[in-house]
């Protein structure tokens, strides 16, 4: 059993094809075989089953696969910190919609600053995308808002944000500062989409107090949902962070909730087998103990 075999078994995995596996690999087709036929002979287990010209993974196929890709991806990493360590290091974030708007590039801009042999690279999705490719290994870490669901993930709340209900200008609640519950009774509302924690850490407390809401528009972008906001299209609940500056210029208005605060965290996720390295360790650290 050898490191190829795994990254051939990975890629058939991932493509479904031993051809197509043969082709990610730039090996033949009769290698990709024979290195599955060897990992099932080593553990006299079946790790495919062919189905209408593709492969499906078995139980045994499932159980190996999460040790593959840590194994691999531990494998790589050892490889760039031996060879590469004293002259440069890549370490790659995930963050949400919301955090890759707000702190993230002044996180990285300054934690590059200070640690000049290290570079982040960034992909900007949703909770669900970063939390899969953390736990593919395809992702160090992730900045999300709320909690993953995954116990295979590390979890530690970093920056506290506050997310504010606002309005256009032109709303009949413009002008107040507290609303009531109850009030928002059948409010159109311009929410993010499903699978955003923003959507689901509102919606949680609309369910909590039985108020129910008319979504009139779902945006994935959060300048959209300002600016349909500001055109009278309906309420929002978005980061404090990300309408303040609007708010200041006196384009949309800034509600609270009576007895409600909507106060969450951006959490800092990896997986748990995650070796972190010293740079790993760092930007957790920087992090923590960020401040806007």
């Amino acid at each position: 059993m050898t490191i190829r075999h795994l990254k051939v078994f990975l890629a058939v995995a991932e493509t479904g094809k031993m051809s197509a596996a043969a082709d990610q690999l730039f090996i033949a087709q009769p290698s990709v075989s024979q290195a599955i036929a060897d990992i099932e002979k080593y553990y006299n287990v079946r790790l495919f089953e062919r189905l209408s010209r593709k492969l499906y993974i078995t139980p045994a196929g499932e159980r190996l696969l999460d040790y593959a890709r840590h194994i691999v991806a531990l494998f790589d990493e050892m490889e760039l910190e031996m060879k590469y360590s004293t002259e440069h290091t890549t370490l790659k974030i995930g963050g949400t919609v919301t955090v890759g708007t707000t702190i993230l590039s002044e996180l990285v801009s300054r934690f590059e600053a200070e640690n000049p042999p290290v570079t982040l690279t960034v992909l900007v999705d949703n909770t669900p995308v970063i939390e899969s490719m953390i736990l593919k290994s395809d992702l160090d870490l992730g900045l999300v808002e709320g909690e993953v669901s995954s116990e295979d993930l590390i979890q530690i709340p970093a920056v506290e944000d506050e997310m504010v209900l606002i309005c256009g200008t032109g709303h009949p609640f413009a002008g107040r500062k507290t609303i009531s519950l109850d009030e928002l009774q059948g409010q159109y509302f311009v929410i993010r989409e499903k699978g955003s924690r923003a959507r689901s850490f509102f919606e949680k407390i609309l369910d909590r107090e039985s108020v129910e809401i008319v979504e009139k528009w779902t945006c994935t972008n959060t300048e959209a949902i300002k600016n349909a906001v500001m055109d009278g299209q309906g309420l929002a609940v978005l980061s404090k962070r990300l309408v303040e500056r609007d708010f200041e210029q006196g384009r949309l208005c800034i509600l609270s909730i009576q007895g409600i605060r909507l106060l969450r965290s951006f959490t800092l996720i990896y997986h748990k087998n995650k070796f972190l390295s010293p740079p790993l360790k760092a930007f957790v650290q920087a992090c923590e103990e960020y401040k806007d």
